[in-house]
């Protein structure tokens, strides 16, 4: 595969995580993508930071924001892919570092008809703050250095660092949506075109990703692992408020209980120009 990849970014309010991701981003082994970051209603910090890093990480950097009206992560990658011009987009949370081959192993993996789901180490409270702290590049750490942070308790696990062949074992779920997320999840622009995107009737934290996960496989889109390939860094935060989700899970209650493909409010509720889609200095 050889198309123009879009990197989608979703941050909100978290400059020190999201510069470490754009750090992680700059050093990648495969060059050809670009980054959009998806800025769900963020202070003028995180434009600044964004405009500081469009010299320096070495491609195009795009960033797409909305008015802070509480999270709304469903829509604001909407509008982020909509603003992306690669012909298949990775969704990463701004809180996640993504290692050198992190690019190149998502195209490795990809493959028309499947989307891919990856996985993640959790970092402590303790690590993640000298990780910011002192800016380490945990993105180069070696896998001695993760098998110590896992005994001192740094770490949760160690299978998202690994890597194994696993070939035709990436498919054994090719029908489940439990256990994905969206902080790593790849997915050709022509099947977020089919399913209309996230829903943005998903508002307040929980679901959004696994409503379009349902939606691709009733597509008839099926899931490929990538874990022990693409297994990203998660910093540590407090617990996301969650008193919508109830609401969120009955939404996805009803999406599994139906055949539905296309979101309630997805892409096509999104106007392409200006008015709909605010840029970083546009505000």
């Amino acid at each position: 595969m050889t198309e123009l990849i879009s990197v989608i970014v979703t941050t909100y309010n978290r400059e020190d995580a999201l510069d470490a991701v754009l750090r992680s981003l700059a050093q990648q082994s495969d060059g050809n993508f670009e980054v959009v970051v998806a800025d769900d209603g963020s202070g003028p910090a995180t434009a600044a930071l964004v405009e500081a890093w469009k010299v320096r990480l070495g491609r195009s950097l795009g960033h797409v924001w909305h008015h802070d009206q509480g999270f709304r992560a469903a829509e604001i990658r909407n509008r982020a892919i909509l603003a992306s011009s690669g012909g298949y987009c990775i969704f990463l949370d701004g809180d996640c570092i993504a290692r050198a081959d992190f690019v190149a192993t998502h195209r490795r993996l990809a493959q028309r008809g499947w989307f891919v789901t990856g996985n993640r180490i959790l970092l402590s409270p303790a690590l993640t703050e000298r990780v910011l702290r002192e800016k380490l590049m945990s993105e180069r750490w070696r896998f001695s250095d993760w098998i110590g942070q896992r005994f001192s308790g740094g770490i949760n696990r160690l299978a998202p660092v690994l890597r194994l062949p696993l070939g035709p074992l990436r498919r054994l779920r090719m029908r489940a949506w439990r256990g994905a997320r969206s902080c790593n999840l790849a997915v050709w622009r022509s099947d977020l075109d089919r399913v209309d995107g996230f829903d943005a009737d998903f508002s307040g934290w929980g679901k959004e990703d696994s409503d379009i996960m349902v939606r691709l496989l009733h597509a008839g889109v099926r899931r490929k692992d990538g874990v022990f390939a693409t297994g990203v860094l998660h910093l540590w935060h407090p617990e996301a408020e969650r008193s919508r989700l109830p609401e969120n899970e009955r939404k996805l209650g009803e999406t599994l209980g139906s055949d539905r493909v296309r979101a309630r409010r997805g892409l096509s509720a999104l106007q392409v120009s200006a008015g709909g889609m605010a840029m970083a200095g546009a505000r």
